[in-house]
């Protein structure tokens, strides 16, 4: 029962992180909202792990480097695949992949549920893909390409949960602190490279077919126009560093649940961030949510029902 609450709740605050960057994201750029939010969720795990929670050793600072890897990849398949969209399909597609590929590897590795657990663990996958599908009018098929993405941002997800599964129990925040460092090096990296790179092609004068492709990518990578970047920036920072601290707290919250059950349920729990997004998306910016969206949030609550009963 235990679980399936943090599960539930940390699904919640994943979603409420999630909400919070995409609000950053339309003042300053999706990877400068990304560095930034790493770089305010390691000063916060910083400063609980300051208070002793958790034992350094080769084994946490490993996994949770190499979780850190996963992570930023997955944040650059996922950004990428939602911007070829249709965001209505690719978006679910990745929650359930990041739900099926860690579930998978829990129930090889001796995860055993039962028929209620097996049950209900079917029933939230599907709670996962009618909470994450947001009808969009005129939407078209997506293409390969983007599916692939998804499909590999997915993964990347469910590896980042199967990394942190590997630490050490008594890690406490370590793995967590890795994790957020080199995600953080990787995101302002990349920032940094872009900006360079944007620096050479405003200097250097290119045939105009080749400078409009260049300039439209990194337009899109650093920028959402002059405009946003000038006059939205404070806000813009202030959202990403709160999307930071608040998916700092998922993340722990995450970990817990791991340590406390089984990695299968969890992933499938964390799955269902969505929910949250769309629920604050609703409560704030007075978003309608669709029908097939409530059928999805009546279905993960009765899924976690028969989790807890399990």
């Amino acid at each position: 029962m235990l679980t399936v609450l943090i599960g539930l709740t940390g699904a919640l605050i994943f979603g409420a992180a999630d909400f919070l960057g995409g609000l950053a994201s339309k003042r300053i750029s999706p990877i400068r909202v990304t560095a930034v939010a790493a770089a305010a969720g390691l000063v916060g795990l910083l400063l609980v792990l300051a208070l002793g929670f958790g034992a350094w050793s080769a084994e946490a600072v490993f996994w949770g480097a190499l979780s850190g890897v996963t992570g930023a990849l997955a944040i650059s398949l996922l950004y990428a695949c939602l911007a070829i969209g249709p965001m209505s399909i690719l978006s679910p597609l990745t929650a359930v992949v990041s739900a099926i590929v860690p579930m998978t590897w829990g129930l090889l590795s001796g995860e055993r549920l039962g028929v209620v657990g097996s049950l209900a663990l079917g029933l939230a996958l599907i709670a996962v893909i009618l909470v994450g599908f947001v009808p969009e009018k005129g939407a078209v098929r997506p293409n390969l390409r983007g599916i692939l993405m998804a499909i590999g941002s997915g993964a990347m997800i469910g590896g980042f949960m199967i990394l942190i599964d590997q630490t050490p129990d008594d890690s406490g925040l370590v793995p967590l602190v890795m994790n957020r460092t080199v995600n953080a090096t990787l995101m302002f990296t990349t920032v940094g490279v872009l900006w360079l790179l944007g620096r050479r092609a405003a200097r250097t004068r290119v045939p105009e077919t080749i400078h409009e492709d260049a300039a439209e990518v990194l337009h899109q990578a650093t920028a959402h126009g002059s405009a946003p970047i000038s006059t939205g920036w404070k806000p813009g920072l202030a959202l990403a560093v709160a999307c930071g601290v608040v998916d700092a707290l998922a993340n722990a919250l995450l970990l817990i649940g791991i340590r406390l059950g089984d990695l299968s349920v969890m992933s499938v729990l964390t799955a269902m961030y969505p929910a949250g997004t769309i629920l604050l998306a609703a409560i704030v910016l007075r978003e309608r949510i669709a029908p097939v969206q409530w059928v999805g949030l009546a279905l993960a609550l009765v899924a976690a029902g028969m989790l807890a009963l399990a």
